[in-house]
C-alpha cells in the first residue's frame, strides 16, 4: 500500500476533494478530525495543554475552546510551536495505526488529509504522491470569512501562517484548483485516481515486503533447525 498527501491551504477546499476520494471508496485519514479527537477531555494531549496554556482556553464542560487557542497560537509563533509539540506526536501515531488498518484490509493506497503538510514535513518522507488543493487568493479570503465569521485581517493572519499556495504546487505531484465549480474540481480528482488506480507502486512494496518476510522466516527456519541439532559426544 502507497499514501498519497492531500494538502493545500486553508479555507482552499481541502474537504470537497477529500469527499470525492471517498465517494470512490478510497480511504481518507483526515489529521483535523485526528487532532479534535486526541485533545478530548482526560487524553494525554488535553493534559499537557491545560497544562502549558491554562484553564483560560478550555470551556467549563472541560472540552478545549479551539477558537480561543487559535486566536492565541496565530498571534505568538513560539505558542504555535509548543502547541505541535504537544499534539503532533499523538496525531501522527494515530494516523499511522488507521494506515495499519487499512493495509490488513488490502487497499493498494490512502489517502492523509495533512493541511500542514509542508509547513512540518513530518510525513514527507512516507508519501508516493502529494496532491496540493488551490484557489484565487481572494476567493480563499472569502470563503475563510464566511466559513468561519473572521473578520478580513484575522482571515488574512491565519493564511499568512501558512506556506503560500504557489509554493506548496511547486512541490507537489497533482495540483487540483479549486476556484471553478464542482463539477470542474470533481474532473480533476477523478482524473488524478485514475493515474493513482494505474500505479503499480503497491504491488513493488508488496513484494518487497515479501521478500523481506520471506528472509526473516528463513532466517527463523535455520536458526532452529541449527540449534536442535544434536551435540557431538565428547571424546574420552
Amino acid at each position: 500500500m502507497f499514501i498519497v498527501g492531500l494538502t493545500g491551504g486553508i479555507a482552499t477546499g481541502k474537504s470537497t476533494v477529500a469527499a470525492i476520494f471517498r465517494e470512490y471508496n478510497i480511504p481518507v485519514i483526515d489529521a483535523d478530525q485526528i487532532a479534535r479527537k486526541v485533545v478530548e477531555p482526560g487524553k494525554r494531549a488535553w493534559h499537557k495543554i491545560r497544562k502549558e496554556f491554562g484553564t483560560e482556553v478550555f470551556y467549563e464542560s472541560g472540552h478545549l475552546d479551539r477558537t480561543k487557542l487559535g486566536d492565541l497560537i496565530f498571534n505568538d509563533i513560539e505558542l504555535r510551536k509548543k502547541l505541535n509539540a504537544i499534539t503532533h506526536p499523538d496525531i501522527y501515531r494515530e494516523m499511522c495505526w488507521e494506515a495499519l488498518k487499512c493495509l490488513f484490509r488490502g487497499y493498494p493506497f490512502i489517502v492523509m488529509d495533512l493541511p500542514l503538510l509542508f509547513e512540518t514535513g513530518h510525513m514527507l518522507n512516507y508519501l508516493h504522491k502529494i496532491i496540493v488543493v488551490t484557489c484565487e487568493e481572494d476567493l480563499q479570503l472569502q470563503r475563510l470569512m464566511e466559513r468561519s465569521g473572521f473578520t478580513e485581517a484575522k482571515a488574512k493572519l491565519r493564511i499568512g501562517a501558512q506556506m503560500s499556495l504557489d509554493k506548496k504546487a511547486e512541490m507537489s505531484n497533482f495540483v487540483v484548483e479549486n476556484s471553478g465549480g464542482e463539477s470542474d474540481t470533481r474532473e480533476q480528482v477523478i482524473r488524478i485516481i485514475n493515474v493513482l488506480r494505474c500505479s503499480k507502486h503497491h504491488w513493488r512494496l508488496r513484494f518487497l515486503a515479501g521478500i523481506c518476510c520471506s528472509v526473516l522466516i528463513a532466517g527463523t527456519y535455520w536458526l532452529k533447525t541449527k540449534s536442535s541439532k544434536p551435540l557431538p559426544p565428547l571424546s574420552l
